[in-house]
């Protein structure tokens, strides 16, 4: 695997690449902001960009609006974006439409190298990768029980970890229930959330977004 990494920390860039290095994973690129990364993925063709949300000059979007720039080239490199906050928003607007892998993760789940590792070839696979805290936020708190309620608490297990990108399979060895059971459940997440059949790997990511959409506009009519 080739991966590019584009992040303002110095530090986290070096250690990273070093990790990745150490895996015999090549880093052919690593930049301290977005300035050049489309004429980079252009001319090395990295297999995914490692890149954090908040990068100069504002440190608000840049990562997301490089991100975005590099699905419309077609070159089928993935991205991975690494967040320090929990933002919902920018991972709806990352993976609706992405041509290719897409992970959207919590920078601390750098330091738990092995899962980090697992996300970046599932990415590069091709596959879509959420932290499993942009769900986790919203079904903690009591002022989005109602919302909770359109699913069965089997329901929200099985969605959570589709969340973090987990295939049918993988559920099946999580909560030590059976394939079918699987499949049940999930054909019944997607009719209660009305997702329109649109390809099987996005259809699983559109559910968890579109359940998350719902809580933060009872969140908001509570506020």
């Amino acid at each position: 695997m080739r991966v590019a990494i584009a992040e303002d920390s110095a530090l986290l860039r070096a250690g990273m690449a070093r990790l990745l290095a150490d895996e015999g994973i090549e880093v052919v690129a690593s930049l301290s902001d977005t300035t050049g990364v489309l004429e980079m993925v252009r001319t090395t063709r990295p297999h995914v960009v490692i890149m954090d949300v908040r990068m100069p000059p504002t440190f608000t979007d840049e990562g997301i609006r490089a991100a975005l720039e590099i699905q419309k080239l077609g070159t089928g490199t993935a991205v991975l974006l690494l967040s320090q906050y929990v933002e919902p928003t920018y991972a709806e607007e990352l993976v609706r439409d992405a041509p290719a892998g897409t992970g959207y993760l919590l920078k601390q789940r750098v330091g738990d190298f092995e899962e980090f590792l697992s996300a970046l070839h599932r990415v590069g696979r091709g596959e879509t990768v959420l932290d499993s805290d942009i769900f986790k936020q919203f079904v903690g708190s009591p002022r989005e029980k109602r919302a909770t309620e359109l699913l069965t608490p089997r329901e929200r297990q099985v969605l959570e970890l589709m969340a973090t990108g987990l295939t049918n399979s993988g559920i099946v060895n999580r909560l030590g229930i059976s394939e079918r059971a699987v499949e049940k459940h999930v054909t019944s997440i997607l009719g209660k959330l009305r997702i329109p059949n649109s390809g099987e790997n996005h259809r699983r990511v559109l559910a968890v977004l579109e359940y998350l959409r719902g809580m933060e506009r009872l969140k908001d009519r509570s506020d």
